[in-house]
């Protein structure tokens, strides 16, 4: 493991105690019943203790999109050709993607970054290109990629949120795109979760219960022949992984170092959340889970983490979408603990003593 993941790791403390009770008492104290604003208010004390502020604030808002392509994709395990990643990361740059339109809706701005797509995407000024290679390995023949590759990536992950954060950063959602990624990700849910690849797989792009069976039993094949170590996430994500969600691990790594709260998006997501907290158990509590996917196998994903999602929308786009949404949720905690008058500002009766 490489200095600069050691350390980050390193950096990633217990939330602060101190501003989570200020945060509690002033919620106890504002104009509404007590807890009537049910998650929310826990949404805003656990974010005072991830800030370290009594009042924590939520202004700067980004998403970081993440690309990359896998070799399994040769399995024809999906209904898209491969192509089409590179095409979808050109869509975001032009501003034509979902994740624009939710980004915007929710004033974020959208960081898109190629982590190894299999294509050659030319000297663009919004593209961040951080290529490891172009595109992973097969896993169903071997490793997707080298143990120097994954750190490589996960360290790019953590240097691009890094340099976010530079620019002023108070929250970061994170999204992915890459044709065969859920195809990867189950299977890095398998192996995490210990739960069967049948009920970890889902249909991704519309598959037909044929269709279906055949992506299983690639997963299982992959499985069977790279014999991925649980108790080893930096095993299992250079075994099973992708660039795009190594690079995910690192940006989640990388906020939580430095006090930044991270909305996760949706299935991809979840697969670099498995890994991120395998390799850092501090780092849950400075995750939200924005949404649960439609995609099978989210569910148990986000249950083994004990995370509970803000919203359900039967969504499973990816790009960053559910990650968005709840950045608004989050926010909106935020300037209810901040902005909400409290019973002696506001001049109002609190309830009877009994």
């Amino acid at each position: 493991m490489s200095d600069l993941l050691q350390n980050t790791i390193k950096m990633i403390q217990p939330l602060d105690k101190e501003a989570m009770a200020k945060a509690q008492a002033r919620q106890d104290m504002l104009t509404k019943p007590q807890g009537s604003l049910g998650r929310l208010e826990e949404v805003s004390i656990r974010l005072a203790g991830i800030q370290e502020k009594a009042l924590p604030r939520i202004e700067q808002k980004a998403i970081i999109t993440m690309a990359g392509d896998h070799g399994v994709v040769a399995e024809k395990v999906g209904n898209f050709p491969q192509e089409v990643t590179a095409q979808m990361v050109f869509n975001f740059l032009a501003g034509g993607a979902a994740i624009n339109a939710v980004a915007g809706q929710v004033g974020a701005r959208v960081i898109v970054v190629d982590m190894g797509v299999a294509a050659d995407l030319g000297d663009k000024p919004q593209l961040v290109s951080r290529k490891i290679a172009a595109g992973t390995k097969n896993m169903t023949q071997g490793p997707a990629m080298t143990q120097e590759q994954a750190v490589e990536a996960i360290e790019a992950g953590i240097e691009v949120v890094t340099d976010e954060a530079a620019k002023g950063l108070d929250i970061v959602g994170t999204g992915d795109m890459g044709i065969g990624n859920t195809t990867s990700s189950a299977a890095i849910y398998a192996v995490m979760t210990r739960q069967a690849v049948h009920d970890v797989t889902g249909r991704g792009t519309g598959l037909t219960d044929e269709q279906l069976a055949h992506k299983v039993s690639v997963i299982q094949r992959a499985i069977k022949t790279n014999c991925p170590d649980p108790k080893n996430p930096l095993d299992v994500l250079t075994k099973l992984g992708g660039f795009e969600i190594a690079g995910l691990v690192g940006v989640m790594l990388g906020a939580a170092a430095r006090h930044i709260p991270v909305v996760i998006d949706g299935f991809i997501s979840g697969a670099a959340a498995l890994i991120a907290i395998a390799l850092a158990p501090e780092l849950k509590n400075y995750l939200f889970a924005g949404h649960r996917s439609a995609e099978a196998g989210h569910r148990l994903g986000l249950e083994y983490m004990g995370m509970n999602p803000l919203i359900d929308l039967d969504m499973r786009l990816g790009e960053g979408t559910g990650s968005a949404l709840g950045i608004f949720i989050v926010e909106t905690a935020a300037r209810i603990l901040a902005e909400m008058a409290t019973f002696g500002e506001a001049g109002v009766s609190d309830k009877e003593e009994e």
